[in-house]
């Protein structure tokens, strides 16, 4: 009898230890970073978020310019001046001065929001493929191995090529 418990023992043992070997967790990596920079559509965003750039910054060169020329101007024109016009005056370039600074944080913030716009979409592409790609290839996890994520990857599948094809390129 206690040989039979036994054995009923090592048999529920060796079939519980087989189950946990097949049930263990499936890894799989792919470096995002790399992925949605090398997307087409993230070329277009980042031209996109240049000319936008490069427009605020001739704005704000615009302004300056202005401001300078003016400031000059009434810099030599303040001996013949009276105090309360040149008064008024510094007044005037300090509102100017408000003005740029407001532009360039205005500018700053625009900037933002159009980036968060374009790359969300993309982004989103990106993490939809590979949940399709992991999925389909029967992981549980996939990991960020981007660089600075945490995760160091001595081994395990890079799912790179696989949702790069899913994406279409």
């Amino acid at each position: 009898m206690k040989q039979i418990k036994t054995l009923l023992f090592a048999t529920a043992l060796f079939i519980g230890a087989t189950s946990f070997t097949n049930a263990q967790t499936k890894l799989a990596h792919v470096d995002t970073q790399k992925l949605v920079a090398s997307m087409p559509a993230m070329k277009a965003a980042k031209a996109e978020m240049e000319k936008m750039g490069k427009t605020f910054e001739a704005d704000i060169k615009e302004m300056m310019t202005e401001y300078q020329s003016k400031a000059k101007v009434y810099e030599a024109e303040a001996a013949t001046k009276t105090n309360e016009q040149n008064q008024s005056r510094g007044e005037e370039l300090q509102g100017m001065q408000q003005s740029i600074r407001q532009y360039q944080t205005d500018a700053q913030t625009q900037l933002q929001k159009k980036e968060f716009d374009l790359l969300k979409p993309i982004t989103d592409k990106a993490k939809a493929a590979i949940l399709k790609v992991g999925a389909a290839q029967g992981f549980n996890y996939v990991l960020d191995s981007s660089e600075g994520s945490g995760v160091i990857m001595a081994a395990g599948k890079d799912l790179m090529t696989d949702v790069q094809k899913e994406l279409g390129f």
